[in-house]
């Protein structure tokens, strides 16, 4: 099974009528997705495919409108799946997942248990993560400001997420990136834009495309994921861990940056100048752990996309050293954020986070002095 993931207009509808139009040996049932109660990529399948096949596609299209797989339409996949798996007419499941979901969810949902204690890896089991990239607005929807509903692209009106971080999360995850539409961009920057994709995901196979033309041994039956490879393909986890990023990058002034620290930071001062003031350099991706003095033994989440900054409660630490919430490797006590950016401004970003740490002299108070400034990261924790 393929998932194809990608935001609104990157092509990921004209990706899946290629591989309908294409099929070779393969008999493939598609399932799109769609948070809207009209299933539009549903209706552009069945307009671009030929008329002959109209019948065919109509018989192995299912449409899941008006929610999202992950959770309200779940049950509704599950069945869905496992009546194609009993039907025994198709060997190759394709799933075009909406514009603004994230790819780890959804094959999250193929290994968690339903009420019964099935999963869907019983009927199909995920051969290929495929992200696809507008090459033509990937770096100015990754320099917005916007969030999804400022858009109106937001399921709901609880939905905070913005642009470059839904960007940024469906290329993580990916085995397969497809960079798109590069014949609306100059060759240069074609080869920028594949440097900046190879240093967000190292792991991830890229190909470039016009129209998403593609071969089908790029998408189909690849063999290449792993599901725990690819909570790790991130190329911050990965420096994290202390892989080398890819000297091509160098080329285009697009590096990374690891920031260590072991004392902690003030609350008052990292809040005010990070987050109020937004003082730190804008880069493309920052991700890391880190913690603060009005709350010791909490390990904190630090997401940056662009311009917007997202920081919330990952786990409490353990005494061995580990942050155990989501049961991932958190040295007790360090700061650890990863930059990731083009022309990084390395000793800024040191100075003012170095800045931001507390001094000798308050590293001795009592942990009563810094509860004045607790409830403005209280605000977070219960976000």
């Amino acid at each position: 099974m393929t998932v194809l993931s990608g935001f609104l207009g990157a092509g990921k509808t004209t990706l899946l009528n290629r591989i309908l139009n294409n099929q070779q040996e393969y008999k493939v049932a598609v399932i799109v997705n769609d948070m809207a109660e009209l299933n539009i990529d549903a209706d552009l399948i069945r307009g671009a495919t030929a008329a002959q096949q109209v019948t065919m596609v109509q018989e192995q299209l299912v449409e899941l409108s008006n929610g999202c797989i992950c959770c309200t339409l779940r049950q509704d996949l599950i069945q869905e799946v496992a009546e194609m798996a009993a039907a025994g007419r198709f060997d190759y499941l394709l799933i075009e997942s909406t514009g603004i979901s994230e790819p780890l969810p959804v094959a999250a949902t193929f290994h968690m248990p339903d009420a019964s204690g099935n999963t869907m890896d019983k009927y199909a089991t995920i051969d290929t993560m495929v992200t696809v990239v507008d090459a033509s607005n990937f770096m100015a929807d990754c320099e917005s400001c916007h969030l999804l509903l400022d858009r109106h692209l937001a399921s709901t009106a609880s939905d905070q997420r913005t642009i470059p971080h839904l960007l940024i999360d469906q290329i993580e995850f990916a085995n397969v990136l497809v960079l798109n539409k590069i014949d609306l961009v100059g060759t240069e920057d074609v080869k920028k834009l594949k440097a900046i994709l190879t240093i967000l995901n190292p792991g991830a196979h890229l190909v470039t495309s016009t129209h998403c033309n593609v071969p089908l041994d790029v998408v189909l039956n690849t063999k290449r994921f792993d599901l725990d490879k690819a909570s790790l393909a991130a190329g911050w986890k990965q420096e994290l861990l202390g892989e080398a990023h890819t000297p091509e990058s160098d080329e285009f002034g697009i590096a990374t940056f690891v920031y260590r620290a072991t004392r902690a930071f003030h609350p008052q001062k990292l809040w005010m100048q990070v987050l109020e003031q937004s003082k730190l350099p804008v880069v493309l991706r920052s991700k890391g752990f880190f913690w603060i003095a009005s709350h010791p033994n909490t390990a904190w989440e630090w997401s940056t996309a662009g311009t917007h900054r997202h920081f919330k409660v990952y786990g409490q630490y353990h005494k061995q050293g580990t942050a155990g919430v989501q049961q991932q490797q958190t040295n007790y006590h360090e700061q650890k954020l990863v930059f990731i950016g083009v022309h990084l401004d390395k000793s800024e970003i040191q100075r003012m986070l170095d800045a931001c740490l507390v001094s000798d002299e308050e590293s001795s108070l009592e942990a009563s002095h810094w509860q004045q400034w607790g409830c403005l990261w209280d605000s977070l924790s219960t976000a």
